[in-house]
Parts: C-alpha cells; structure tokens; sequence
C-alpha cells in the first residue's frame, strides 16, 4: 500500500515538472541592434542557442547591465535584456613570466583578479585596473619594491612600483617643489638600494640698508676770520639698499649671494667756507699774549744744546741764533714757511721760530704729525718737562700768506 502511493506522488510530481515554463520576453542586444524574442527558457546559455548565437564558456551574459552566468537561472521577470559578452584574449606578464588567456571580465582588475595573479594595492597595473576590456589586450603587473626616503632628518619606509624617483615622491606626498632635488634626479628609475634623498630647497631675499658717506668740500671764504669755518650746506649720506639673496637647505644656510647695490638717495656733499681772513685777537687773561693771529693745538717736546739728542753739544741753530731760552725747533718740512714767527707758549712764554729737527722720527715716536710738532729750547742745565700737547700762540705780524698746512 505504501509502495503504491510512494509511486503515485511520483508521478505527479513529473507531470508537474513536465509542463511548459511560463514564455519569457527577452530582447538581446547584438551587434548594436535588438532581438526581442520570447522563450520559456530561465538560463541564459540556452537563450542564446535558441537565438542562434553561439556562446563559449568563458563567455558571460549581461542581464539588464550586469554580469550573470551563462548557465544561471533567470529571475523571474516580465521581461529581460540579455547580452553576450564574449571573451577576449589577454596576455598578462608579470615578474612570474607570462600567460595567455580568455577572459570576458569588464576591465582589467577584474581579469587579473580572476586569474588567479597575486597583487598588492601598491603594485602597478598597466593599463591602470580601471581600463575596461573592449578587445584583445596585454597586461603588465609591476610589483612594488621596499623604498627608504630621507627627507631631512624624516624617514619614510614605503612600497611603490612607480617608474621613476618623481613619482615616487608624488605618490607618498612629497613631489619637489620649487628649487628642491633629489637624489637620484626625479627623473631617474628608484635606484638598486631603494634609497632616495630628497633636499627641500628655500630661496629668501634679505634687504638691508648700509651708507655711502658724503664728501666734504671746502673753500676758502675772505669774509670769514682765519680758522674759523661756516657750514654752506650739510652733508648727507646716500642710503644704498643691498639684496641678498639666502639659500637654504633642509633649513641650513649653504649660500648667500650679494646682489647690486640700490641707490635710493646719493649722498649730498658738505661745504664748507674755511676762513682765509686774519683777524688779530686780543688776549683775555695773563695766559694769553696781547695780540696773535692764529691759535694753534702742537705736541711739544724739549731740547737744550747738550740734550739734543745729536751725541754731544750743539749751539748752533737753523737761523744762526744761539740756541738755548727763546728759540724754538719745527719740522724741517715747514721751517722755511714759519722761520722768523714769533710765538707765546704758556708757560714757556714768547718764543722765535728759528731751528729745525723732527722728520719721520716724529710721526713714527710720537704718533702725531710733524706740522703739528713743536720742540721747545732751554738753556743747559734748565730744561723744564713741557712735553704734551701745548697752544701756541702765533704772535702779529701776520705772514702776508698763510701757509698751506696752517689752512
């Protein structure tokens, strides 16, 4: 009994599964044109074959856009578009060695995803992964490699398989700005010990300020009294603006470069009236003389006929006066201007212009100049230490010309 219901639900349900399928509206799309068809097959291959076109099995379908098997089951919907994608030849070459195949994928990721080729996110694709695949096409997989970049006193450990040291720095965020470099140049492959040095480059440009000094003019004026001056116009300086240009590396100053000199304002020459007009002053206490024409700042040493410095005794002068009290020396340079002149000394009192000494030992022993240096006589065995800076007096009359070095 139960062997005969066992058989009974058998075979209804093979009547059921030998009924037709509800018809489906397909429309295939081949060659740019559609073929709508209707077929109560649900797998895709079998459509086709109905349609008579002929699908390999490394082909897939599209249905309404998207990959499906070939021998899938349809949904169920009122109607389809169905599309082959055939598959295509690929060669891929990869550091493995190379491999040929036929792949129906949509682009070139995929492809390589499905056949099987181990891959990184850093590894290079080229064409990129995101290529689709409309034809025979060749794949060349770049691994990447274990870099080291050293920028200044940064360290950077990355994988890249980018072609050259530029790009390399492009992909990790460092591109070379500006006046930086690398090494090796940007435009050379990563070198075989995967270190790259990278030098960040700043140019800055300083400006200062520096001053050419005025010149000073002078001229002789006979309405002024001799050795006074009057200033007819100031003098300025000429404030020169100076670039220069600072170069840094990774923060360090290398190099400095001085650019030309800017002048904003040459500078303005000071003139002066020097006084050529004598005029006889009038002492106003007992350390001055009654009457002089000039005052004049001299450094002042002291003789007498046996401490002259000669290795012996010496009463002769220049101007034939004996020397001792009242006979002083000048440089030899100047004596024939002064010879003659009468002077007052402080503390010395008057004195006569009428012996020479001095020359290049005065300048080099007393650091002053030899116009500037008096030598005062006394008589032997009465020399009094007058040695110093003294005012000598020069007493009227006045020279009829003034000598130059007085001016």
């Amino acid at each position: 009994m139960k062997l005969a219901r066992s058989f009974g639900l058998a075979w209804i349900f093979g009547l059921i599964a030998c009924q037709p399928h509800p018809s489906l509206s397909v429309t295939i799309l081949v060659d740019d044109r559609a073929l709508r068809v209707d077929s109560g097959e649900r797998i895709p291959q079998r459509i086709f074959a109905e349609a008579g076109i002929p699908a390999s099995p490394h082909d897939r379908a599209l249905v309404n856009g998207s990959l499906f098997p070939l021998d899938g089951t349809l949904p169920a919907m009122d109607h389809i578009q169905l599309q082959l994608r055939p598959a295509v030849p690929l060669t891929i070459i990869s550091p493995n060695g190379q491999e040929n195949l036929r792949s129906s994928a949509l682009d070139v990721g995929m492809a390589v995803y499905e056949a099987g080729v181990p891959l990184t996110s850093a590894d290079k694709l080229d064409p990129p992964a995101s290529t689709p695949i409309t034809g025979p096409m060749t794949i060349t997989i770049t691994p990447a490699r274990e870099l080291t970049i050293f920028i200044g006193e940064k360290i950077l450990q990355v994988r890249s398989a980018a072609g050259t040291v530029g790009e390399v720095l492009a992909e990790v965020g460092f591109p070379l700005v500006g006046l930086d470099f690398s090494s090796p140049p940007e435009q050379d492959p990563p070198p075989p010990d995967g270190q790259i040095r990278v030098v960040k480059l700043k140019e800055e440009v300083k400006t200062t300020w520096e001053q050419i000094s005025f010149a000073t003019e002078v001229i002789e004026s006979p309405d002024i009294p001799f050795g006074q001056q009057q200033t007819l116009q100031v003098g300025i300086n000429g404030p020169p603006m100076v670039r220069t240009r600072v170069h840094y590396e990774d923060g360090k100053e290398v190099d400095r470069i001085v650019e030309d000199k800017v002048v904003v304002r040459d500078p303005q020459t000071r003139r002066l009236a020097s006084g050529s007009q004598v005029v006889l002053t009038s002492g106003s206490g007992a350390g001055t003389p009654s009457d002089y024409w000039l005052a004049l700042e001299m450094y002042a040493t002291v003789y007498s006929p046996c401490q002259s410095g000669t290795g012996g005794c010496s009463y002769g002068t220049a101007s034939g006066a004996p020397a001792g009290k009242g006979i002083v020396a000048v440089d030899y340079s100047i004596y024939s201007y002064l010879a003659g002149m009468r002077v007052f000394i402080p503390g010395y009192g008057v004195a006569t212009i009428g012996d020479t000494g001095g020359g290049p030992i005065i300048e080099t022993a007393l650091g002053v100049p030899r116009t500037r240096w008096i030598d005062l006589g006394f008589d032997e065995g009465q020399i009094v230490d007058m040695t110093g800076w003294v005012t000598v007096y020069f007493l009227a009359p006045a020279p009829a010309e003034i000598p130059y070095f007085l001016k």
